[in-house]
């Protein structure tokens, strides 16, 4: 949950950003209105910035790299930053994830990483726990900005086995659904991105109900990471990790090729024709 008051996370990376932004508006000389009117974002959304009331989303964090002429130092700043949305234990995976070079994860639901803006709204909007809308989108902001690892000059090698289930779930706005799937299906033309869905015949299996991830970083060093509705568990012993490879294995064994699956998914995109 993102902190609303600012003395909560005074010192934070998330604390530097918002300074940084004041304190590059002040030095230029603009008003909120002329950065307005030359970002083409609200007045009113910017000044929340510079307090640390909202966090925003990447493109919000490029205009305004080119409105100050940073070199880029605010997307940086932001990178930093958004690791202060999320929880301990999954901001320490954020930080392995952002390093890692290959990526391979077994997921119950679509995970962030390929989520479209309106979805990854639908998914945060149903959480048990009640949050008003501002939380939410900043929580949909954090959660797209994980998929700035895709567009990298050089990104990581990313492998998604997607249980059937995931794909059997429609969001209620067929629009919103539709958009998802196509998402999906773009994805897996990517040369560094592979999906591969998991089917119904493959029957029951160790990682059923949760979602897991094998992180490799440049050193071959390796990390998983388990996550279930309510917790996660970073894993950084060998022998655990290897454990979890094992199993990540059998899953991809039973699951279709990548061709079949881009067929599958198609298919899927066809029917959800209006």
């Amino acid at each position: 949950m993102v902190e609303k008051n600012s003395e909560e996370y005074e010192g934070s990376a998330r604390w530097v950003l918002a300074c940084e932004l004041q304190r590059l508006r002040e030095e230029s000389g603009k008003s909120l209105a002329q950065l307005a009117e030359e970002t083409n974002y609200d007045r009113t959304y910017l000044h929340r910035l510079e307090t640390g009331e909202r966090f925003s989303k990447l493109p919000v964090m490029e205009a305004l790299d080119r409105a100050y002429a940073t070199g880029g130092l605010l997307m940086r700043l932001w990178g930093l930053a958004r690791l202060d949305v999320f929880k301990d234990k999954y901001r320490e995976f954020m930080r392995l994830e952002a390093k890692a070079t290959i990526l391979h994860t077994y997921a119950s639901a679509i995970p962030g990483l390929l989520q479209t803006e309106g979805f990854a709204r639908v998914v945060l909007s149903s959480a048990t726990t009640p949050m008003d809308s501002d939380s939410i989108e900043e929580d949909v902001a954090a959660r797209l900005g994980r998929q700035e690892l895709l567009q990298r000059p050089r990104p990581p090698h990313v492998r998604v086995i997607l249980d059937e289930s995931a794909l059997r779930r429609p969001a209620r706005d067929p629009v919103i659904w539709r958009d998802q799937l196509m998402r999906i299906s773009e994805a897996a033309k990517s040369p560094h991105v592979t999906v591969q869905v998991l089917p119904f015949s493959a029957g029951v299996h160790s990682l059923m109900g949760g979602s897991l991830w094998l992180l490799w970083m440049a050193d071959g060093s390796a990390v998983a990471y388990l996550e279930g509705n309510r917790s996660g568990e970073l894993i950084e012993e060998p022998e655990g990790v290897e454990q979890y490879r094992l199993s990540y294995d059998r899953l991809r064994d039973e699951a279709l090729s990548p061709s079949d699956s881009a067929a599958f998914i198609e298919q899927l995109v066809e029917d959800s024709r209006p």
